[in-house]
């Protein structure tokens, strides 16, 4: 396996320049022949986020008394969500949508998935800016919290890109399995914790199942920095949880990529 490793680190350094120039193609390709051009990366999850803000706060009020306001906890909770979403739903299948790349340029399985992942982040730090700026209108300083920020993201694009050469793979083998997955991504947002605190669940056995989903942790890890003023450390528990996922999901990987590696272009 660590030679498996060892291979996808060296590909993916290799290969570093072009992996660059294909996620900003990749960027470019989203806004391309529109008028808005790159807001357009940004305005569909700010739509949401209202919907989802109007719906919760206005409509159930749910956020009544809360202080610092209710906004601010959704969004904060949105926004990772956001990129974890397009890395298991499209990112799972980035290989069939760069198909070319591997039958044609002999491209690394592994360097795909990370050309999605760089995309993708490019928006989230878009995301970010605006979360802070909304924490700024409510007169919440940048504080000390704040700086477990860059170690949260570090980690998140780690994971979700390791989960991507993994789903991807297993994606471009398996149709089935693809509209397995997407099936899968509408259950998954109502029961990770986006848009409910998990840590204020009276069912002990619920709340303990919600510790092994990695969306759960990061949407709650982001809300801790940003809305409770919180370290990701202060529930070890819940960090120990998700390292073991996180040293289980990359073996796995492995173990998928030096069975399927060779094959995909064939399956392509």
């Amino acid at each position: 396996m660590l030679k498996t490793l060892a291979t996808i680190i060296t590909d993916n350094w290799r290969w570093r320049s072009q992996i660059r120039h294909l996620a900003r193609f990749e960027l470019v390709k989203q806004s391309r022949g529109t008028v808005l051009s790159w807001a357009w990366l940004f305005l569909k999850p700010l739509i949401y986020i209202v919907v989802f803000w109007f719906a919760l706060d206005i409509g159930l009020r749910s956020g009544r008394n809360m202080h610092p306001p209710f906004f601010l906890w959704l969004i904060s909770g949105l926004i990772p969500w956001f990129f974890m979403r397009d890395m298991i739903s499209r990112g799972s299948d980035v290989l069939r949508q760069y198909s070319y790349l591997v039958k044609k340029i002999k491209f690394p399985i592994s360097g795909i998935s990370t050309i999605f992942t760089l995309s993708t982040l490019v928006t989230h730090l878009g995301l970010l800016v605006f979360l802070i700026l909304i924490s700024y209108i409510y007169k919440i300083p940048i504080n000390i919290y704040m700086l477990q920020v860059p170690f949260l993201i570090v980690i998140m694009i780690a994971f979700y890109n390791i989960l991507s050469i993994l789903l991807s793979q297993l994606s471009a083998i398996s149709k089935d399995f693809r509209n397995i997955i997407r099936s899968l991504m509408t259950p998954l947002f109502w029961l990770s914790g986006i848009i409910f605190d998990v840590n204020t669940m009276t069912i002990q056995w619920v709340r303990d199942f919600l510790l092994f989903n990695p969306v759960t942790f990061f949407a709650t890890a982001y809300r801790d920095a940003f809305y409770y003023k919180k370290w990701v450390w202060d529930d070890p528990r819940s960090l120990i949880v998700f390292a073991g996922i996180f040293v289980a999901t990359l073996i796995v990987m492995l173990l998928v990529y030096k069975r399927l590696n060779k094959e995909i272009p064939d399956v392509l």
